[in-house]
């Protein structure tokens, strides 16, 4: 087994694990690499993390290391979850409490999730391409969830379904929310009523903790804090 260091993260994994994409990615140091430098400007020391969508703990890692932080992380592919725990376990992170599941809103169902060769593109989603298997997984109530856990941050790249879990729950407590947003999935107007629906509930998209589709959205009050060099012009 080989021992990879990814965003500072140790990694021990061996090629066979993923999909030559996914060990392409990992060895030249893409895997995640934006989401790995902005979600530092969406937990602060002391947040409560729910995570959606842990793949290999990568993120979820960096996140535990912050001060004080706890992170409640859930990824759905059981093959890709005992990837994240034994990840998760060699950085002595005992600070992280893994499900594998999925959270959703409104009452717990019964639900189908298709397992492709890249991880990252596992998904809920039919029509995102060619699968290796189904499985069914039970839900469980998001909001409930957040509550029962004082979630103050919440975390997500869950490949398209962030669009109805954002419109549909109520996201007690929540401050912040740093998600990857899946245009190629549901265009334009999916991101406008995430947005929308973002709105309604007090959140407002922040340009600061934003770059691309990782997006910031936030809650806050106040003057914002001036950042020297944010808006310097360089040649």
């Amino acid at each position: 087994m080989e021992l990879l260091t990814v965003h500072g993260i140790k990694v021990p994994l061996t090629p066979d694990e993923v999909s030559p994409v996914i060990w392409q990615a990992l060895t030249s140091g893409r895997y995640e690499a934006k989401e790995a430098k902005w979600v530092f400007k969406a937990v602060r020391p002391n947040d409560r993390v729910l995570e959606l969508g842990t793949g290999i703990g990568i993120i979820t890692s960096l996140i535990a290391k912050v001060p004080g932080v706890r992170v409640w992380s859930f990824e759905a592919n059981p093959s890709t979850a005992a990837l994240a725990h034994r990840v998760i376990s060699a950085n002595d992170l005992g600070n992280v409490f893994l499900y594998q599941g999925i959270l959703t809103a409104g009452e717990p169902c019964i639900l189908p999730f298709y397992v492709r060769e890249d991880l990252w593109m596992s998904s809920m989603d039919i029509s995102q391409g060619p699968f290796q298997r189904e499985i069914s997984l039970v839900s469980t109530n998001i909001d409930e969830f957040i509550a029962d856990h004082a979630i103050s941050v919440l975390v997500m790249d869950i490949e398209g379904a962030e669009r109805d879990l954002l419109i549909r729950s109520e996201l007690p407590g929540v401050e912040r929310i740093f998600l990857e947003l899946h245009d190629h999935l549901y265009g334009l107007s999916g991101i406008r009523e995430i947005t929308q629906a973002l709105a309604v509930k007090g959140f407002a998209y922040d340009p600061r903790g934003s770059y691309g589709h990782c997006v910031l959205f936030a809650k806050e009050q106040g003057v914002r804090a001036y950042e020297p060099g944010a808006f310097e012009v360089t040649e």
